[in-house]
């Protein structure tokens, strides 16, 4: 166990912010600290630090116990050197490797004067120190570095560019970089997510899985939990409540654990009500007076149980359509996508071509800057184009949020804003509909100039509700909207039988409601024919083919390096049979890692046709096992190549 934590507390002014905290962590655990903005769940993380003190019970009892290991810390700061460039600080992760390695050169150096008993002593550290530095794999510093930089977006950057010159997005995934290199035992990340695009999260989320290190994490990126954590833990009302699983198991077990809370609480209160009342009427009379009070000492047993914590009421979102449109909603043949004007004038997309069918559910996702909104805009008529087609469908009606909530008047009042988009419904059926999105009251009267973020989405969710739409365009819905509200909209856009185009960063709504993936990168639409998951697996084949592109380019590099060193250099007998086994395990690993390839290309084809249930959780499994060798495969055949 690398932290156990027991019974503690944590106070601010007198209020307890943390309330009789247990909690552990375990060597390879992935784990998930989740809970509202000012929970706590940053100050649980300094305290498992060290960097802020915890308070105890009036008992005395109380304690954080952390095993002696190596432990990498992200914080929103980076903890950089400014002055560093970023080579060099990389290269601080391996500080110890090369202390190492400075050694074994000083040594190979005093061996070739000594003889006898000095020389058997050098010999000696040498051969524990050559060890020790094979071990930790000390050749191959310099693939690791570019690995893990190329992987968190830093393969165009010159490495010798200065830290102080990077953005502070920049300085958070170089501080990452760095911590992934140095291969703690104990990860703890805060927000790793933060400033990293679509690739680099895929590419982070396969490396830390694959990683040996036990991890917290604290993040507001659902998906990522998803795919990464073996438990969650969640802050809740100052206590911390474990579950098992991902994060969507996490979600229906809390579910189930909270309606189970409820009919308990429900029985308790119904049992007291009919004790009491008992009680009531028997305690006067003499026949019953002695039941009366048996009852009375069973009420005093009763083991009380704590109202259940209920969140507030969420919205109510459903999303609705009244006419049918045709089957081909909208064609776009060979358009052209500009911004600007004249000379300021530039090309997003050479030209666009998309196919929107009837029924699609389609999530268009790329790097900021790409031109998603842009291609909206054409799509909507606000983007004019001279070339190319755009065909709609009949029957097509579209209802359009617009991240910015630009439509929105800012000075009508909520309920004027309905009122106004909707003149035929009554004040009292434009209330209930404000009213299913949480205004009630005198909130339907506040002015949308006043009206927070999530308060403008909301309002946006109403319109469309009462808009009746086939065809739904949304960009960024869930920005600034609050947890059950994004899984309310989840619900409705899943559910929603129309057409929908939806541009998001919320891999999570991804996941759970586009079937289509259309990726905008580099000028280019390309479609993808599944959902993210299958999206997101597509791009990390596409990511080890190149991969292994770049080892094979490595190999020969190195086989041409290697040939021109036995030119130069005398190789003693020992070495040349050392360099016969190297050679003859490389084709070994070679001949195993195309039969596991072979297998791999036959399982995912098994899996793809299979229809059992049992069958294809083993076939998964068989999968995953498979992939696992073929990634330990590779990494000893480079380790043996370089």
């Amino acid at each position: 166990m690398l932290v156990n934590i027991e019974h503690i507390y944590k106070y601010f002014g007198g209020e307890a912010l943390l309330k009789d905290i247990c909690f552990s962590c375990n060597e390879g655990e992935k784990i998930g600290l989740v809970g509202k903005n000012g929970c706590g769940k940053s100050t649980l993380l300094k305290i498992i630090m060290g960097r802020t003190d915890f308070d105890r019970a009036s008992d005395g009892l109380g304690s954080v116990t952390l095993k002696d290991c190596s432990i990498g810390f992200l914080e929103q700061n980076s903890g950089l050197d400014s002055d560093s460039c970023i080579i060099d600080e990389m290269n601080k992760a391996f500080d110890k490797l090369f202390k190492v390695k400075a050694r074994l050169d000083e040594l190979t150096a005093l061996m070739a004067s000594q003889t006898g008993g000095e020389l058997d002593f050098l010999s000696d550290e040498y051969s524990t120190l050559s060890s020790y530095f094979e071990a930790h794999d000390g050749y191959n510093t310099d693939f690791k570095i570019k690995m893990v930089l190329n992987g968190m977006g830093f393969g165009n950057l010159e490495y010798d560019r200065a830290v102080s010159s990077l953005s502070g997005g920049e300085k958070t995934r170089l501080a990452l970089a760095k911590l992934l290199l140095e291969e703690p035992e104990l990860l703890i990340l805060d927000e790793p997510t933060n400033h990293l695009d679509f690739e680099t999260l895929v590419w982070l989320e396969e490396y830390l899985k694959s990683c040996k290190s036990a991890i917290i994490i604290v993040s507001h990126d659902r998906y990522f939990l998803d795919k990464l954590c073996t438990r969650i833990c969640e802050i809740e009302n100052g206590r911390l409540f474990s579950y098992r699983g991902s994060y969507s198991s996490y979600t229906l077990q809390k579910q189930q654990k909270t309606e189970r809370q409820i009919k308990e609480y429900a029985t308790y209160q119904q049992q007291i009500h009919e004790l009491e009342e008992y009680i009531a009427k028997n305690k006067v009379r003499a026949s019953t007076a002695k039941m009366a009070k048996s009852r009375e000492k069973t009420l005093v047993r009763l083991e009380p149980i704590e109202k259940p914590i209920v969140m507030d009421k969420p919205p109510k979102i459903r999303l609705e359509y009244k006419i049918e449109p045709t089957k081909d909603v909208l064609q776009i043949i060979n358009c052209p996508l500009a911004v600007g004007k004249n000379e300021n004038k530039k090309t997003l997309i050479d030209s666009v071509n998309l196919h929107i069918r009837r029924g699609e559910h389609i999530g268009l996702i790329g790097a900021n800057g790409t031109g998603k909104t842009s291609l909206l805009k054409l799509i909507r008529g606000e983007i004019s184009h001279l070339q190319g087609n755009i065909i709609w469908g009949n029957n097509v009606k579209i209802s359009y949020f617009d991240q910015e909530h630009a439509s929105l008047n800012p000075h009508e009042t909520a309920i004027e804003t309905v009122r106004n988009r909707f003149p035929q419904l009554s004040d009292g059926e434009i209330r209930n509909c404000l009213a299913s999105v949480l205004f009630h009251g005198e909130d339907v009267f506040k002015p949308v100039s006043a009206l927070s973020g999530g308060e403008k989405a909301k309002l946006c969710f109403a319109l469309m509700t009462l808009d009746k739409a086939n065809f739904l365009i949304l960009d960024e819905p869930t920005n600034h909207i609050d947890l059950p509200t994004k899984e309310v909209l989840e619900e409705s856009l899943a559910e929603f039988e129309g057409t929908m185009l939806l541009v998001s960063h919320d891999r999570y709504l991804l996941s759970k409601t586009a079937a289509r993936i259309v990726e905008l990168s580099d000028g280019i639409l390309r479609s993808f024919d599944g959902g993210f998951d299958y999206y997101a697996k597509i791009k990390a084949d596409e990511a080890h083919l190149e991969n292994q592109r770049l080892i094979e380019e490595r190999r020969l590099k190195s086989e041409k390096e290697q040939l021109q060193t036995k030119l130069r250099q005398h190789r003693s007998k020992q070495q040349r049979a050392e360099d016969a086994k190297r050679r003859q395990r490389k084709n070994e690993l070679e001949n195993l890692i195309e039969q596991n390839d072979e297998r791999i290309s036959q399982l995912e084809t098994e899996i793809s046709q299979t229809k059992d249930f049992e069958l294809l959780n083993e076939k998964c499994s068989l999968l995953d096992k498979l992939k696992n060798e073929a990634e330990q495969m590779l990494e000893e055949w480079a380790s043996l190549e370089e």
